[in-house]
């Protein structure tokens, strides 16, 4: 007897629904599948068999043949279980009839009947979902994560019995409800702002960055604070919205690192890669390609501390990504492409010692060490890098004083309102914030007053700048106006965004 179900394949993030057919025909015992299965799947003949015997079902001894369907395409993981356990019962007659066209089956099942929590969970439903499927079966494991999908039947399983006798009519089954206020839980952060002193420079540039969405690497000897500062940006940054949380929860759910059972990210990515990392696991790769740490920081910080110290390669890889906001991945059997629309955060001594331009501190390092120190970070890369700030060592006055500094929650407030003066200009095109505009964009939202285009024209004479530097100014000075809620950029948000770019001059100059 043939019985046909259907369960979801992915491709990066990205699902296809396979159709699953099971034929049972007499003849010698034999279990072939075909259709492109990995190594796994085709381990899962033996967790099937177990599963249905230990679930007190009778496994047919006869000619046992599972197709997945589209057969050109790859398919991948332990997902695929319960699929092939239900076409066998069905082919069996082991349960009642039942229509599986608009059903979905996914989940890992034990050698004793168990539905075992799966990978990548989220991005199969949303898929199914689009598809117009009504019905899906999943991993009680995996319930929490799936609380935020509107529009379509949840069904999750503790064992492959409940899936058998909830078909057959004996029980019924709890439904994922929606929890549709659950977002507005906000997150607690461990540190804040008010606990740095001094360095209201570092502070104005780390708001500006916030404020439109863009990179900025911070320079200074050690213990300066560039660290302290760069763990405190995920409390500044405006909360995820719903749709944002989805996107990195999907990448993050493929990645196995949701906490709780599975629960939904609501926090900030913010990822802080050590400078060994391979340029795989930053970028994403490997032979069974995943995401690296750039798409684990969608929607995030990706800080990359002591920035000269990780590979040259992997740093050069970057580029791409900073970019398009996506990594997309190419291996013989398919493209996989990731989004990475990160804020990236860097960090760096001026040299090996970290004392080069440090006046109260005399460097050691000869000029060969310095160059060779600073050339690992390249002119392309540095390019693209908005914002340059001065970290210096805060004095003992600051430290000592018993002045409040001003907490992450004002800042964040200041953060937010910027953002949305972008959100509202932005509201008819694909881009969110300052940081994301095209040549189009900056046409369109940053003219200029002719004493402001007379400055630019200036500066850029002077400090020899290329045209993807004028445009990161016009990006960093339309922030800025933003911040002061101002309609026009005039001459003051060109010269403020003017002092985030020399700074690479002193330095590489």
């Amino acid at each position: 007897m043939l019985s046909k179900v259907n369960s979801i394949s992915l491709i990066g993030i990205e699902g296809f629904v396979v159709n699953i057919e099971v034929d049972i025909q007499n003849g010698l015992p034999v279990f072939n599948m075909v259709g492109l299965p990995d190594m796994i799947i085709k381990e899962s003949k033996e967790r099937v068999r177990a599963a249905i015997k230990n679930s007190g079902y009778e496994f047919p001894l006869g000619k046992i043949t599972v197709n997945f369907a589209p057969a050109d395409l790859k398919k991948e993981g332990p997902h695929f279980d319960l699929a092939i356990a239900v076409g066998i019962l069905l082919s069996n007659n082991a349960m009642d009839l039942f229509d599986t066209r608009e059903c979905i089956f996914i989940g890992e099942l034990s050698l004793n009947g168990e539905v075992r929590g799966v990978k990548g969970i989220l991005p199969m439903v949303l898929e199914a979902k689009r598809s117009k499927y009504k019905r899906v079966f999943i991993p009680c494991d995996n319930k929490n994560e799936l609380a935020y999908v509107r529009d379509i039947e949840i069904l999750p399983l503790s064992t492959l019995n409940e899936l058998v006798e909830y078909i057959n009519g004996e029980i019924l089954l709890d439904r994922v409800e929606f929890m549709d206020n659950s977002l507005k839980k906000r997150v607690q952060y461990d540190m804040d702002f008010n606990e740095v002193k001094g360095q209201k420079l570092a502070k104005r540039a780390i708001e500006v960055a916030s404020s439109g969405g863009h990179n900025i690497i911070m320079i200074g000897p050690p213990g300066g604070g560039k660290t302290m500062l760069s763990q405190r940006i995920p409390t500044i940054l405006p909360f995820l919205d719903y749709n944002q949380s989805i996107e990195v929860t999907r990448i993050y759910s493929i990645s196995g690192l949701l906490k709780e059972k599975g629960q939904i990210v609501l926090e900030t990515p913010f990822r802080n890669p050590h400078h060994t990392a391979s340029t795989a696991s930053i970028i994403g790769g490997g032979s069974n390609p995943m995401p690296g740490e750039v798409s684990l920081a969608h929607n995030g910080v990706l800080f990359l501390d002591e920035l000269p110290e990780f590979r040259r390669d992997a740093l050069e890889a970057l580029r791409q990504p900073m970019e398009d906001g996506r990594v997309s991945i190419s291996r013989a059997k398919g493209k996989y492409t990731y989004p990475a629309r990160f804020m990236l955060v860097a960090s760096m001594n001026p040299c090996p010692c970290g004392f080069y331009g440090y006046q109260l501190k005399q460097c050691k390092c000869s000029e060969v060490q310095i160059r060779s120190y600073l050339n690992r970070v390249s002119g392309p890369l540095l390019d693209r890098i908005d914002i340059h700030v001065s970290v210096e060592p805060v004095q003992f006055d600051e430290i000592n004083n018993n002045i409040v500094e001003e907490s992450s929650e004002s800042i964040r407030l200041r953060v937010e309102k910027a953002r949305i003066a972008q959100q509202e200009r932005f509201s008819g095109e694909t881009i969110q914030n300052n940081a994301q505009m095209k040549t189009k964009h900056l046409k369109k939202y940053c003219a200029l007053d002719n004493k402001g285009e007379a400055l630019l024209k200036v500066a850029f004479k002077s400090m020899s700048l290329s045209t993807r530097a004028y445009s990161k100014i016009l990006k960093i000075s339309r922030t800025i106006a933003d911040m002061d809620a101002s309609i026009n950029i005039e001459e003051k948000h060109i010269a403020e965004a003017l002092q985030y770019r020399i700074l690479d001059r002193k330095y590489w100059g």
